[in-house]
């Protein structure tokens, strides 16, 4: 018997490893580039591991996916159903027709190698490298971020059709920026929770729709052409704060500002996105680990908004709740029975459920099980989750429109077009005395490029970056255009100015500023890098690191010609010293611009292309860190805190959110005019009362929860925007909602709509806006009700040069 069962596991073993050698085939066989995937349910895939595949239902693709994926389900003994439960120990079941799958890829801004399930090699060398989000943000260009998105889904497919990625991919993120000092600012869309949402919604499509088939009356067998994954919820936005870190940290948050600001890109990314996959983070909310909390992820992820898929882990989530937050005193098998049915019992009801984990903690599900802390049926439930995700995928049957994806769709010059072009719409403009900028190339002979980021390569393709097509530097992207100005350039001085990003000595200032002494423009790259903003990397301050500082100043002093100062960085800097320095001309953000970001920068500086990007962040001044901890959550202003982002923050700047100038000019026009929203309320719908500043001041209904009402009042006008200017260029409208000024303890403005507009030199152009009164206007109370309040609203385009009174009546 002992030997029968030795041979039985050796067998076992081998079949193993035949699968896993099985389901990566198609990586040897494409050799040449050209797709050779086989999906699951191949009849030949079958019969090589001695199987017959009508005798399993799962491969029936008549039959709905939910119930292909309980056949599949009853047919795994309990270990092997735990083996399925983490990214990378899915390692199939052999016996039943199931190969390994890795459920770990990501594709932040491209295809990366950071997850296990995606690597590049001779056959796919590299995938193309767009912008990070925070640059790309700065466009406010929804039609943009989509693009991007179905861009970086079709070099995925291609890739997964090479056998070098998996389907399923954790991105984007798009946790709002609440402090400027936070180290993964490069990865979002920026502090406003409308833009988050908004970019979430369109990248999400972007990855996911496949065209003619992102409509269903199922949305759980609606084909995806790669899954995406909205990370990281919720309130997750401290990595390692004074020796907190994100493992250990408790976010105390109010319901107002949960509402208002930390889940609302959530939960637009899972309504209106369509999102398959949700993340939950590593921190604690309200004393709660967010993968253990049944509020979070069963009511609001899966009830309220309706999610059609998966909820993962972040990376070892289960492991910290155990080892750093050393919640309730958890055993593995306690906590591994909390997150699944993301803890705790409502009316005896079990509330499901974390159904992925990032590690491998799901191993100790069978003892849970055992011991009655779980139930089996519960790991059933998150498995078909999962299960009719990659159904929906074609991983079981393959999606022919997808299958012709191969080399040739990887790192096409469409592609890098784009990234070039996603660079150059992002970069904003933040100074120009004396219209500076654009400088004439055939007016420079000598040109000076200095600075730590002035041959930026690595650093301009941020984190969670695959490996870039073709990298053009800006030395390469000046020395280019200089190269095609008049015959007498004499090329590109280059000096780096400082050894490193933090710039810890000023040994190497002296050669920068003898080359500004003789250029006839100068060129200053100065900012921020990994080193310094990241994961696991917060700032200590909002200035420029070490030496440049004095780097910028003693160039700009010494230039001959006009100074241009560029800065790649995420998150804000303090320049205010560059800002009124007469010698610096001219102020560019960067961000961190892809691996196009030199050809993209010397566009812009060279007239080639007109910026119109505006900034997604406040830029506050240095003393803002000085009386806010990161550990405060609170966005009001609460006793000596000032508040935090635009919506609250009433402090002087360095230049506010929204901000950006262009080569050219643009007006607005609009017939002014008052609107007025009449709401008659019935019986059933009752008014709430509101907190004013005067206490004199009276509403008979000050105002009633949006739930109450119909919510069918629209506000439509119509904005005439000019290029007033000589040059061609794009304008973004940003459209603000006020409330009424005599609410207390509501938001300054709140961005309710926008739109990037290109214009030809003296063209006018009329752009219409639609805004839905409740979600425009509406206020969360310190309840959290989100409330439609009466009175005078404004509704204000630009910098408050256009506002339209729009007023609020209730009555019976």
């Amino acid at each position: 018997m002992a030997n029968k069962t030795l041979f039985m596991l050796l067998l076992s073993h081998i079949i193993l490893c035949f699968s896993i050698v099985f389901s990566n085939l198609d990586a040897s066989l494409a050799e040449d580039g050209a797709p050779h995937f086989v999906h699951v349910c191949d009849p030949a895939r079958f019969e090589m591991l001695g199987l017959d595949m009508d005798e399993f239902a799962y491969c029936d693709k008549s039959l709905p996916h939910h119930v292909r994926a309980k056949d599949l389900l009853d047919r795994m003994t309990l270990v092997e159903k735990a083996d399925q439960m983490g990214h990378g120990t899915s390692v199939g079941i052999p016996r039943i027709g199931l190969p390994p799958y890795n459920w770990w890829s990501e594709a932040l801004h491209g295809v990366s190698n950071t997850g296990p399930g995606t690597h590049f090699d001779s056959v796919v060398p590299g995938a193309t490298s767009f912008p990070t989000v925070i640059l790309t943000a700065a466009a406010f260009n929804q039609t943009l971020w989509k693009t991007i998105g179905k861009v970086v889904s079709t070099e995925a497919r291609a890739m997964y059709n090479l056998g070098r990625a998996g389907l399923t991919f954790w991105s984007p993120n798009i946790n709002v920026v609440r402090d400027p000092r936070w180290g993964r600012t490069l990865e979002t869309p920026g502090e406003d929770p409308f833009v988050v949402g908004l970019y979430a919604v369109n990248y999400v499509r972007g990855l996911q729709d496949i065209e003619g088939q992102d409509n269903t009356s199922d949305p759980n067998s609606r084909p995806l052409k790669v899954s995406a994954c909205c990370k990281h919820f919720a309130a997750y936005d401290v990595e390692n704060y004074l020796g907190l870190d994100r493992l250990h940290f408790n976010a105390k948050v109010a319901e107002q500002d949960m509402i208002e600001t930390f889940n609302l890109p959530f939960e637009m990314c899972v309504k209106d996105g369509d999102v398959s996959s949700v993340m939950c983070s590593y921190n604690r909310v309200n004393n709660i680990p967010t993968c253990a909390d049944s509020y979070l992820l069963k009511k609001l992820v899966r009830e309220d908004w309706n999610l059609h898929g998966y909820i993962v882990s972040d990376c070892d989530s289960i492991a910290e709740i155990v080892k750093s937050h050393k919640w309730l005193d958890d055993s593995w098998e306690d906590a591994t029975a909390h997150v699944l049915k993301a803890g705790l019992y409502l009316y005896h009801l079990i509330l499901m459920r974390m159904d992925l984990d990032c590690g491998d903690s799901y191993k100790y599900l069978p003892s849970a099980v055992s011991q009655g802390k779980v139930g089996e049926a519960d790991m059933d439930k998150s498995l078909n989750h999962l299960y009719v995700v990659l159904m929906r995928l074609g991983f079981f049957d393959g999606i022919p429109a997808l299958a012709s994806l191969g080399k040739k769709d990887i790192c096409s010059e469409e592609n890098i077009e784009l990234a070039a072009e996603a660079a150059r719409q992002g970069i904003v403009l933040l100074k120009n005395d004396n219209e500076t900028l654009p400088l004439d190339a055939t007016e420079i002979n000598n040109l000076a490029l200095i600075g730590p980021h002035a041959n930026a390569t690595d650093a301009m393709i941020g984190n969670y970056a695959g490996i870039p097509c073709k990298i053009i530097s800006p030395l390469e992207g000046f020395s280019a255009i200089g190269e095609e100005g008049v015959s007498g350039f004499a090329g590109v001085n280059y000096q780096m100015g400082c050894a490193e990003m933090k710039c810890q000595n000023d040994s190497m200032i002296n050669s920068a500023v003898q080359a500004a002494k003789k250029a006839d423009a100068t060129l200053l790259f100065v900012g921020l890098d990994l080193s310094i903003e990241a994961e696991w990397v917060d700032k200590e301050d909002l200035l420029l690191p070490g030496y440049q500082t004095q780097l910028v100043t003693e160039v700009a002093e010494a230039s001959k010609g006009p100074v241009i100062l560029v800065i790649m960085s995420a998150t804000a800097v303090d320049i205010s010293l560059a800002k009124i320095n007469p010698k610096i001309k001219s102020i560019l953000w960067a961000g961190y611009p892809g691996e196009q970001g030199g050809r993209a920068i010397a566009d812009v500086v060279f007239g080639n292309y007109n910026p119109g990007g505006r900034l997604p962040l406040t830029w506050y001044e240095a003393s803002y860190v000085d009386n806010l901890p990161m550990t405060s959550m609170a966005l009001r202003p609460v006793g000596d805190y000032p508040g935090r982002t635009y919506k609250f923050f009433n402090g002087s700047t360095v230049y506010p959110f929204g901000y950006g100038l262009s080569y050219t000019n643009f007006t607005y026009e609009r017939k002014s005019e008052e609107m007025s929203i009449d709401i008659k309320l019935n019986r059933l719908q009752h008014c709430h009362n509101l907190t004013y500043l005067d206490e004199n001041y009276q509403q008979d209904c000050p105002s009633v929860s949006i739930d109450d009402l119909p919510c069918e009042d629209e506000i439509e006008f119509d904005i005439t925007v000019q290029n007033a200017g000589q040059r061609d260029g794009s304008d973004v409208l940003m459209v603000y909602s006020i409330p009424p000024k005599e609410i207390n303890g509501t938001h300054i403005k709140q961005l309710v709509g926008f739109e990037r507009v290109y214009l030809k030199a003296k063209e006018s152009k009329k752009v219409n806006f639609g805004l839905n009164a409740c979600q425009s206007l509406n206020i969360v109370d310190v309840s959290g009700y989100r409330l439609l309040a009466s009175g005078l609203h404004k509704i204000v385009v630009g910098d408050t040069a256009l506002q339209i009174p729009v007023q609020v009546n209730y009555n019976r």
